[in-house]
């Protein structure tokens, strides 16, 4: 007990810093502890937690420091002091996780996976991994003289810049080969405008990730990283016809699920009338043009994500789609790499070919990409579906409109009316009701317009309709209270696992699934934006209860991995096993790191800022003591489990978890309360 008491002073003391030889210390700690050579100290290098580090100060003061996650958080303060060239402060070495993870997300994440194009950081911004290329390209929007102008001035051996044509034509993209490249994005006096990146291989902005940084960003006060990826995406409406999937020419003929609305709405403040016009008018375009135009309106009246260009994606990892070409290669007589040349070239005209990989991009614009979800017959048919996420942001998008130009234009903007946008969503809200909604399930499926049937596919996109509202009047709600229940009790018995929200349910795997080819966006995965929406939306309807418990699972999850595991903060996991390994598909972006982490993964960041300041004061005390969450919510929980938990004097446990603190009610003068643990959830005191 005396050394957490220690432990806790020290938190409210001025700490001081030190000067460090951080890379001779950090050789030292390495060579002592990283024990299986990753570069990084976890778990798996089962060290003591007896294990004591004396680093060595400049001044040759000796300083303790004990236990594999203090240890860890050492190491990574002397890489970022090598870094930096900065003093190692004990505060963010003797921190609790929960604060470490919040404080290294707000005062280095983002600034980590901030970009800007221009002269001072072209180098960092137009690397692309997923390309292989001997040299880098950046293009420019056939109608941006301007940034034409300056680019071109930039240009070098290595960095060709190129307009782009003013219509992009069929096959373009293939037609580039490895002469792939970055898309120019908004300036202000000669200073690229700033945008946030999801991290990793991801080195651009993406449309749907923009979303959950723009939240994020504006909860830990960067509200100009909010404005700027706005900026950004007007700009891409204006100059490419949408927002792009990201901002690399083999994404020019895709987007990704619409949020733009919501973010103008998240992030209008101050800027003037201006501003919000021009941020409206390109949203309407945007609207009516992409999700409203021809190529992705159904003759249900509801709409559809779709995939254009020909050719194959060239983002993709190498060998993604071989087992897709080998029959065609052995069709044409000839080899994959050979048969890929070909058919991006266009001399070989497979209707077959071309069918798969228009549908790969719709599934691939729908941002879940890959999953069985889509899956018809054997086949992915993204295409075929009006989808519950794609039509609930289009309802929001409208409900969005309606209400800015109501309120800031009176009612009329550039000669459209408000009540035009509220029209629609009261079309939306009944087509929806009348092909995505199961009243004998009580949930939302997605609806294959090409065979006029629902599907029967559980993803965790059945609740985006609870969110579908956010920000608005009761009555625009597009559940009745009775329905909400059945949908989020519905919903959450199929979908809610040990971490939070499963991406789709164990059941519908099992029926459209392959056991020998698992999807990242299926069982057992979860994915930060699914989480955040759902909690926002349950919160909206009154399922406090609810929405704690996911919250409180999905931030344990992160937690637990990050002091585990070297601080690392990742794209996706899986909910079941509470685990941020996951293999499926190009593996799990965020854990391929070297001694420090400088930017997590965006969106998932995101939500561990926006879950931690839902959750009330008395979770946010269990987390920090990593108290598991089943031991928090179960029917089987006993008076002795919750006397336990409802204290204030902590103590260690064994038997249980040793990492793991709890509280009691009573006075305990011991250093060490032992307790066995009975059965699941039971507990007796020794």
């Amino acid at each position: 007990m005396s050394r957490i008491i220690i432990f806790l002073l020290l938190f409210s003391l001025d700490l001081p810093a030190f000067e460090i030889n951080s890379s001779h210390e950090l050789r030292r700690l390495f060579h002592r502890f990283d024990r299986d050579q990753d570069k990084k100290i976890t778990v798996e290098d089962k060290i003591p937690e007896t294990s004591v580090f004396h680093v060595t100060t400049k001044s040759q003061k000796s300083l303790p420091v004990q236990g594999s996650y203090y240890i860890s958080n050492l190491a990574q303060e002397l890489k970022f002091s090598e870094i930096k060239n900065t003093k190692i402060n004990i505060s963010k070495i003797f921190i609790n996780p929960v604060d470490r993870i919040s404080f290294v997300i707000k005062e280095r994440f983002w600034d980590g996976l901030t970009r800007r194009i221009d002269a001072s950081t072209l180098n960092q911004v137009i690397k692309d991994s997923k390309i292989k290329s001997d040299k880098n390209y950046l293009y420019v929007s056939f109608n941006d003289e301007a940034n034409f102008s300056y680019y071109k001035k930039l240009a070098r051996p290595d960095l060709e810049v190129i307009k782009l044509p003013e219509i992009i034509p069929p096959g373009y993209i293939s037609s580039l080969g490895n002469k792939q490249g970055l898309l120019s994005l908004a300036m202000k006096d000669h200073k690229g405008v700033p945008y946030v990146v999801p991290g990793g291989r991801f080195n651009e902005m993406y449309g749907w990730d923009s979303y959950f940084h723009v939240l994020g960003t504006i909860n830990d006060g960067r509200r100009d990283l909010a404005q700027g990826m706005v900026e950004n995406m007007i700009y891409e409406i204006n100059h490419y016809g949408k927002i792009l999937n990201a901002n690399r020419t083999y994404y020019l003929t895709r987007s990704q699920p619409p949020f733009l609305t919501s973010m103008i709405r998240a992030v209008y403040d101050e800027q003037g009338k201006a501003w919000l016009a021009d941020a409206l008018r390109a949203a309407i375009m945007e609207y009516e043009t992409v999700w409203m135009g021809t190529e992705r309106l159904t003759p249900l009246g509801l709409s559809r994500y779709a995939g254009f260009d020909e050719g194959i994606p060239p983002e993709v990892e190498p060998g993604h789609f071989d087992h897709v070409l080998a029959p065609f290669a052995k069709k044409y007589g000839t080899t994959i790499a050979q048969l890929t040349a070909d058919f991006n070239a266009g001399k070989i005209q497979d209707p077959e070919l071309k069918d798969f990989f228009y549908q790969d991009r719709a599934g691939r614009e729908s941002g879940h990409d890959t999953t069985y979800r889509f899956r018809v017959n054997g086949k992915d048919r993204a295409a075929d579906f009006v989808t519950v996420d794609l039509n609930s942001l289009l309802y929001k998008y409208e409900l969005d409109i309606y209400l800015m130009i109501k309120k800031h234009f009176n009612g009329e903007f550039l000669g459209n009316s408000a009540d035009k946008f509220l029209q629609a969503s009261i079309k939306r809200k009944k087509l929806m009701k009348q092909y995505l909604w199961n009243e004998k399930e009580g949930l939302f499926f997605d609806y294959n317009w090409k065979l006029n049937k629902q599907s029967d596919y559980l993803s965790a996109t059945t609740l985006y309709p609870l969110w579908a509202s956010e920000g608005h009047e009761i009555k625009y709600r597009l559940l009745s209270p009775v329905e909400a229940r059945r949908l989020v009790q519905n919903s959450l018995s199929k979908l809610e696992e040990a971490g939070g929200l499963a991406a789709t349910s164990s059941e519908s795997l099992k029926k459209y699934g392959d056991p020998q080819s698992e999807r990242q966006w299926d069982y057992p995965n979860g994915w930060a934006p699914h989480q955040i929406l759902a909690w926002q939306g349950m919160s909206d309807y009154g399922f406090s209860v609810e929405t704690e418990r996911l919250i409180y699972k999905w931030l344990y999850m992160i937690t637990r991995n990050f002091k585990d595991y070297h601080g690392t903060i990742p794209e996706k996991y899986d909910v079941v096993s509470m685990s941020h390994k996951v293999f499926a598909e190009y593996g799990n972006v965020g854990t391929k790191f070297s001694y420090i982490t400088l930017e997590g993964f965006g969106w998932v960041n995101a939500s561990y800022q926006l879950g931690l300041k839902r959750l009330p004061e008395k979770l946010q005390n269990n987390l920090r003591n990593l108290t598991p969450p089943q031991w928090l919510w179960s029917k089987d929980t006993t008076e002795t489990n919750q006397w336990i938990f409802n204290g204030q004097i902590i103590f260690t446990t064994d038997g249980i978890d040793t990492s793991a603190f709890f509280r009691v009610t009573t006075a305990v003068h011991l250093d060490t309360v032992k307790v066995t643990l009975e059965d699941p959830y039971t507990i007796s005191l020794r």
